[in-house]
């Protein structure tokens, strides 16, 4: 037993080592600036529970929402409303809630793929994993996904708003600062 022990806390010893080498565990510079969209048919401004529940992770973690917007499930429309939202400077991180399922109207993943320059394809297969125990073999079903996009950060997320709450506390705000570093947005001296 003092074998494994020792072996796990060898273990556990090199990954943060490791993790403070790659940077992801130092606290970001200033807050990351995101964008969130919201891609739905039939969400407002007053039942948008996955997009509150993404902004409220970002604003507990110290990071700063620049814009928030909802469109339709039109590829046209969700590629119009990023590529907009890419335009404005200061955005570090676009996050879109809604349209990666299987459904016809689930067009998120293909309204982005012309803009993704990069596809990070990590973040869906653990999101997916972590999914697991939520859903069970459901969480196969979803088309979650990250990339780059002009050097932001993209993430299309489930319309769920257990699902966002899932990726937002487990994947993304943890790693936000880290990725944003990785793609160069932070100033020198920041």
């Amino acid at each position: 037993m003092g074998r494994v022990t020792t072996r796990t806390t060898r273990r556990a010893r090199v990954g943060r080592t490791a993790a403070a080498a790659h940077g992801h565990a130092a606290p970001a510079p200033r807050a990351v600036v995101c964008a969130v969209i919201t891609v739905s048919d039939t969400r407002t401004a007053a039942d948008d529970r996955s997009g509150d529940a993404i902004v409220r992770r970002l604003e507990r973690a110290g990071h700063r929402v620049a814009r928030r917007a909802r469109v339709p499930d039109e590829r046209d429309a969700i590629r119009r409303a990023v590529r907009a939202t890419l335009r404005l400077p200061p955005v570090d991180v676009v996050l879109l809630t809604g349209g990666t399922g299987v459904a016809p109207r689930d067009v998120t993943p293909e309204a982005l793929a012309p803009l993704v320059t990069r596809v990070l394809p990590g973040f869906g297969e653990r999101f997916r994993a972590l999914s697991w125990a939520q859903v069970g073999s459901a969480a196969w079903l979803s088309r979650a996904f990250a990339g780059v996009a002009a050097g932001r950060l993209i993430v299309a997320l489930p319309g769920s708003t257990r699902a966002v709450e899932l990726a937002m506390q487990e994947l993304l705000v943890p790693e936000l600062g880290h990725v944003v570093r990785l793609l160069g947005r932070f100033q020198p001296g920041e």
